[in-house]
């Protein structure tokens, strides 16, 4: 059982305790033996003294009402729900300045669950409503009216206990919220999925080359998205990304694999594109570019730039020492990716040029949010 709801329960528990006690007391005085007006007098006020102590005590908005409707007592957690403190003996039914449907639409305070209480004579559970306080804060709570009887079982009033639901809502909120996101996440999931497929069929001549290529782009786009589902802000440092795909092909050697920039954490939607891209330059320098030889080495060189009304990420990939390229007679998904893709998924310009020892990549990505950013270090991946 979640925290919220085993405080709930216990909270109704210990209400219908202190509900029991003030029964029990009224229904032993009905066989005790008569005594005089004073002397009952007294016994009164102690038991209603003691009743409010349980009621003061209990760790809820409570408050309680003659067979009017007009409220007799509150506690401070009951003035702290409403945000103001009723006249007694004048104010009716509730001490909320408003009161609401869960569903937002009014609710009068003559139809509120405690008025109903008191005009059928019965206990109202099961039901929500929520307070608006002048200050105009809203709180969404559950009652628990129920009806107060006097030793020869006269209506005499109602007693309530108002729990405060709030943190339960936002829990309820954000859960389908994040339904929504995942839904929605899926969708995505499965479009890319379906346009990586097809676009690596097209540029594969035999079903090994195929299943190759796709196995190793589901398995990138499956990295980025663990790396995400682990950050609780849903974001993923360059850095990371990065390691992601280079930390497996860096021997040891010098220069091997050399990263450098400030830490700049990337949102979802950037990191996931940029990741594809990542991989399939990885995927080339290994297959044909610089980590294909011994003494290749791949640098990738970052840097933020911000101004007033302008944030960009740049990329700098540089292969180095490695076979002699030209460039390529078609363009495969990893050209029509870094070229096209990444542009119209998250507005990044790239620019790829086909030196004599190495491919170079440049990528600019625009960022519409502040990132981090911190003394730029110069490292192995993950060394």
């Amino acid at each position: 059982m979640p925290n919220q709801e085993l405080h709930l329960t216990r909270l109704e528990s210990e209400f219908e305790r202190v509900l029991n006690e003030h029964a029990e007391g009224q229904h032993g005085e009905r066989g005790s033996e008569k005594r005089n007006p004073a002397e009952e007098e007294l016994r009164e006020r102690a038991r209603d003294r003691r009743f409010r102590q349980l009621l003061d005590a209990l760790p809820a908005a409570v408050y309680t009402t003659d067979a009017a409707g007009r409220i007799t007592f509150y506690n401070e957690a009951a003035a702290e729900l409403w945000g103001c403190q009723p006249e007694l003996g004048k104010s009716e039914w509730c001490g909320s300045w408003l009161l609401f449907w869960p569903d937002g639409t009014p609710l009068p305070h003559d139809e509120c669950p405690m008025a109903v209480a008191l005009k059928e004579n019965r206990a109202i559970r099961g039901a929500e409503a929520v307070a608006e306080r002048p200050d105009g804060i809203r709180v969404p709570f559950i009652p628990f009216p129920t009806p107060l009887h006097d030793a020869s079982g006269k209506l005499v009033g109602a007693v309530n206990m108002l729990v405060d639901i709030t943190d339960r809502k936002r829990a309820e909120d954000q859960q389908a919220l994040l339904v929504r996101e995942l839904h929605h996440r899926v969708k995505n999931m499965l479009a890319t999925v379906q346009a990586i497929m097809g676009s690596t069929a097209r540029a594969s001549t035999t079903i090994e080359e195929f299943q190759q290529a796709f196995t190793g782009r589901i398995m990138a786009l499956t990295r980025t998205h663990s790396s995400l589902a682990e950050d609780e802000w849903q974001a993923i440092s360059i850095r990371n990304l990065l390691c992601n795909e280079l930390e497996p092909y860096d021997d040891g050697s010098p220069c091997r694999v050399l990263l450098d920039g400030p830490a700049v954490e990337l949102p979802s939607t950037t990191a996931i594109s940029l990741g594809m891209a990542i991989h399939e330059l990885t995927t080339n320098a290994v297959k044909y570019g610089a980590l294909s030889v011994l003494g290749g080495s791949v640098a990738v060189s970052w840097a933020l730039v911000e101004d007033q009304d302008h944030r960009e990420l740049t990329i700098k990939w540089v292969e180095r020492n490695g076979p002699a390229i030209s460039s390529p007679t078609r363009k495969g998904f990893g050209s029509q990716l870094l070229e096209r893709v990444l542009n119209n998924q998250i507005g990044a310009g790239t620019m790829i040029s086909y030196e004599p020892d190495g491919l170079r990549a440049y990528i600019a990505i625009p960022l519409p949010y502040r990132v981090s950013e911190s003394p730029p270090m110069n490292s192995l991946a993950r060394r």
